[in-house]
């Protein structure tokens, strides 16, 4: 029988208005991996913060057994010391050090006095080549992709002589071929008897890699299935997750596609630093009144480019080519201008560069067009209350009120502010830039039941998305980029993954390079 090598009973924490965890039981066994599933704003992360001190010992109920003892974490450093290493969704790196310095920051080698730089570069080098990576350990952060640096990561914590390594969403900024690469990286650590917690919201990803899958939901352990011996479909996790069963990924829409909203032609933009630099290379698309257009594509495909630079030309030099909005030229060149023009894009860094995480709900949500809830430059503070609550009545957005700051809410929940955000502006035209990367399953059906709103509403949304199932269910018509042209276009009765991704093959090693 299996030796129980993790144990957390009774687990609760509080945070002010809410009770984020409910009496927690969780117990991993060595040797195991064991994946956490649940909605956004389950616990899952809570969970593991308490576990690994960030929630330190006192701030929580229950206790926590680890190899048999009872442990009392004060810091991250104290379960460090036990051999658990927390790897967050957002990677902790210093873009300008090098791999080497990253990998032993704060556990560096040497003496007090003095770091021995030889070692510490000679232990990166073989630490490196244990998760495949052929860099040199000398290799700025900023130089290699979020791939490379996923593993970097690992790295980092395969030098603190991990025994227990906890990922949180390790696959979310990856492609697939990135995402199976770490995959099989987890099972090969497995057979060297090292024992994983991962948290995913891909849930093939999970029944791929994991043999036990603990639910939790609102706070409180659901279930636990063990592969070989429950039903580990898909099916049967979103039912733990969400409580009932979810027959339909994707809600069902009637299509009314009226007359062209947005056309862009011969567009063309360079690097906004790298002068010389193609990432957009003449590309042509438009969309219609009432339709969802799916830009699917690799990540470094230029989808984001394309978008930002459309959007007040808010990316790229040197941008040239035809923007149309309802069959009128238009020259965007601020982000100002773009909303004005009734134009909104979401983008798909909703904590870098969507909202303001320390500000409430209140505050973000009219961000984008204070003039509705102004006079004479006065923030009408009553006004802009109303258009929140509104927005967290129709977009069903769980939180305390509209006065808690969008840091402290769940992904899902971040992303319904994001979007009502861009919906007070009053757009006719949307641009949604990854709109349910690291959002469950039941959150990402709500945001598929708002933008088929929307386009009920007559209004156009254009969708980037790197998730083919997303692109697929939810578009009417599909284009394909890749190195930053367009390379393809299907109607939904005629797109497939397979198209698709021949289509990207076929055209591969034609086009620019550069990154999404």
């Amino acid at each position: 029988m299996a030796k129980t090598l993790l144990e957390m009973k009774n687990i609760v924490k509080l945070f002010p208005g809410v009770r984020a965890l409910d009496n927690v039981n969780l117990k991993v066994e060595e040797g195991e991996v064991h994946a956490l599933v649940g909605e956004n704003g389950a616990g899952k992360s809570t969970l593991m913060n308490v576990l690994s001190g960030i929630y330190p010992y006192g701030s929580y109920e229950g206790d926590i057994l680890y190899n048999g003892e009872v442990c009392q974490f004060k810091t991250i450093k104290d379960s460090e010391a036990k051999g658990i290493v927390i790897i967050h969704q957002e990677l902790a790196l210093v873009p300008y050090l090098s791999i080497g310095e990253n990998m032993f920051l704060g556990n560096e080698r040497g003496s007090k006095a003095r770091i021995d730089w030889d070692e510490t570069y000679h232990r990166a080098d073989e630490l490196l080549r244990q998760v495949g990576l052929t860099e040199s350990s000398h290799t700025l952060i900023k130089d290699i992709g979020v791939g490379k640096q996923q593993l970097v990561e690992i790295a980092k914590a395969l030098a603190k002589n991990v025994k227990l390594l906890i990922l949180d969403e390790p696959t979310a900024s990856l492609n697939e071929s990135d995402s199976q690469k770490l995959l099989d990286l987890m099972l090969e650590f497995k057979k060297q008897g090292m024992t994983s917690i991962i948290i995913s919201h891909k849930l093939n990803e999970i029944s791929y890699v994991a043999d036990k899958i603990t639910v939790i939901r609102d706070g409180s352990t659901i279930e636990t299935l063990t592969k070989g011996v429950d039903d580990f479909s898909e099916a049967r996790i979103i039912k733990g997750m969400v409580g009932r069963d979810l027959s339909d990924r994707f809600p069902k829409r009637t299509p009314h596609i009226g007359e062209i909203a947005m056309e862009v032609k011969d567009w063309t933009v360079y690097h906004p630093i790298y002068e010389g630099r193609k990432v957009v290379d003449n590309v042509n698309f438009n969309v219609r009144k009432g339709e969802v257009v799916g830009i699917s594509g690799l990540m470094g495909a230029g989808r984001t480019e394309l978008a930002m630079s459309i959007f007040g030309r808010s990316y790229g030099s040197h941008i040239t080519g035809t923007l149309t909005i309802g069959g009128k030229e238009v020259h965007l060149k601020t982000v100002k201008e773009a909303i004005n023009a009734k134009l909104a894009y979401v983008t798909e860094d909703r904590k870098g560069n969507g909202l303001v995480l320390t500000n409430p709900i209140r505050v973000n949500t009219t961000l984008a067009k204070l003039d509705k809830v102004s006079n004479h430059g006065v923030i009408d503070r009553d006004k802009e209350v109303q258009v929140a609550e509104d927005y967290r009545s129709k977009l069903r957005t769980k939180c305390p009120s509209v006065e808690q700051n969008v840091g402290n809410l769940s992904g899902g929940n971040q992303q319904k502010v994001l979007l009502a955000k861009w919906m007070f502006a009053d757009p006719d035209i949307l641009i949604l830039d990854e709109p349910t990367r690291g959002i469950d399953v039941g959150a990402k059906y709500e945001i598929y039941t708002i933008i088929n709103q929307l386009v009920a509403e007559g209004k156009s949304v254009v969708m980037i998305s790197s998730e083919l199932p997303e692109v697929l269910g939810m578009s009417d018509r599909v284009y394909v980029m890749n190195e930053g042209r367009m390379v393809g276009e299907f109607p939904i009765e005629e797109a497939t993954s397979e198209a698709i991704m021949a289509r990207i093959l076929q055209t591969s090693g034609k086009g620019v390079s550069n990154n999404d």
